[in-house]
């Protein structure tokens, strides 16, 4: 089945201007025009969008993005350096949960704070516990 450029958009939640972007950035090597050059999309080029907003997800450059589609466009001679590039985007991933568990037990302590000070009608109740220990 073939997809039109604004169709594909909508299914990732991208702007037509971002996917004519990845496009002219060579993320998208395999997306192939018609006689007209109208942009038409495949189920495979739907998988490698996918993987696109992925790599981007974790952290990844443009630059780094296009690397590794160049990488995937060479072949079989670079699955070692595609290996260690999600390697490296697996530790950088791990890095952003870890900052984002931070966060969270930040944010959590101060609902637990507002609820409690909200249950007693004030905030002293705080500063009351901590003059007890």
């Amino acid at each position: 089945m073939n997809y039109k450029i604004g169709e594909v958009a909508k299914m990732f939640g991208l702007s037509v201007p971002t996917l004519r972007f990845y496009d002219h950035e060579g993320l998208l090597p395999f997306v192939n025009k018609s006689e007209s050059g109208i942009r038409v999309f495949t189920e495979d080029d739907l998988k490698s969008i996918n993987l696109v907003n992925c790599i981007k997800g974790a952290g990844a450059s443009i630059k780094e993005i296009k690397y590794y589609m160049d990488l995937c466009q060479i072949g079989d001679s670079t699955l070692n350096e595609r290996l260690d590039f999600f390697l490296v985007k697996k530790d950088s991933v791990l890095k952003q949960i870890q900052e984002l568990q931070n966060v969270l037990s930040t944010i959590e302590h101060k609902i637990d704070y507002y609820q409690v000070a909200i249950k007693a009608g004030t905030e002293e109740v705080h500063r009351l516990k901590k003059k007890d220990n």
